[in-house]
């Protein structure tokens, strides 16, 4: 066979590779980001894996047939593969434990694809797991590249958020309570219209309540992005003392009281099963 004709296999021979590639890719993204229910969760994190491990495989296949266009034996090939690959492992470990803590990560339910998770200092929602990085979204829309052997610690929010708990005091004048009830929804929606990629869904007013000390005070709830907390705890807290201080001069800081919960993940269990979701 001429030298023009390997050449033009081996052009097509790599470009049918790429092309395939490119549509595995398509549609394990397409796969990876539909909205399903979370029983699906497992089967999204092997997809991302697999197409991680099929592509490579893909393209170190599609080398061996090239090669041997050119006459070299896949014999030889596979052989030489598996001892620079051996050479390669013990030289560069990393790589080995990328592979082995991603196959771990995925077949140990840690976190799967699709989970709020914090790794490294970094939270994110899990985008992909393959054979060397786990990919998250940061609340920038920004993807994170987490090598797989630097995970160690992880968090994972099974809620998918933080929920937080301001407690704001009414004045004990019933005509100053009024008007602090009246503008407290104001100052709520205010802080959602400003940070939408902190605080994920509307917060929400849970009421007026009183405890045996005889304080009222209204709940509000917030449904906020797992390491941004301080935004309730500093600008949403100063923004509702300023303005309950223009009502009344006494509003005191220890007035607005900040906390934290966790809240679970909803599922859906098994018709047969006596278990109740929480």
């Amino acid at each position: 066979m001429s030298s023009v004709n390997r050449i033009a296999i081996t052009l097509v021979a790599f470009a049918g590779a790429h092309a395939t590639v490119l549509i595995i890719r398509r549609f394990s993204e397409r796969f990876l980001t539909k909205r399903l229910s979370s029983s699906f969760s497992k089967i999204k994190s092997i997809v991302s894996l697999v197409t991680s491990i099929f592509v490579f495989v893909l393209y170190f296949a599609v080398l061996g047939f090239i090669l041997n266009e050119f006459g070299v034996s896949l014999t030889a090939y596979f052989v030489s593969a598996t001892i620079v690959g051996l050479a390669v492992g013990f030289g560069s470990q990393g790589l080995v434990q990328d592979v082995v803590t991603g196959l771990t990560i995925v077949f140990s339910d840690i976190f799967d694809v699709g989970d709020m998770v914090e790794i490294s200092g970094q939270s994110g929602i899990v985008k992909s797991i393959g054979m060397r990085f786990t990919v998250l979204t940061n609340t920038m829309g920004a993807e994170v590249f987490i090598p797989n052997r630097t995970i160690a610690n992880v968090v994972n929010y099974p809620s998918g958020y933080i929920r937080c708990l301001a407690d704001i005091s009414l004045s004990k004048d019933t005509g100053l309570a009024k008007r602090m009830e009246e503008m407290i929804p104001s100052l709520i929606h205010s802080v959602y219209e400003q940070f939408p990629g902190i605080v994920l869904t509307e917060p929400s007013l849970e009421g007026k309540m009183k405890i045996s000390s005889g304080k009222v005070f209204l709940r509000i709830k917030f449904r906020l992005w797992p390491g941004r907390t301080g935004l309730i705890e500093t600008t949403f807290k100063q923004e509702v003392l300023q303005a309950l201080k223009e009502i009344d001069s006494s509003y005191a800081e220890w007035m607005v009281a900040v906390n934290y919960e966790v809240e679970e993940k909803s599922v859906s269990l098994p018709v047969w099963s006596k278990k109740k979701a929480r």
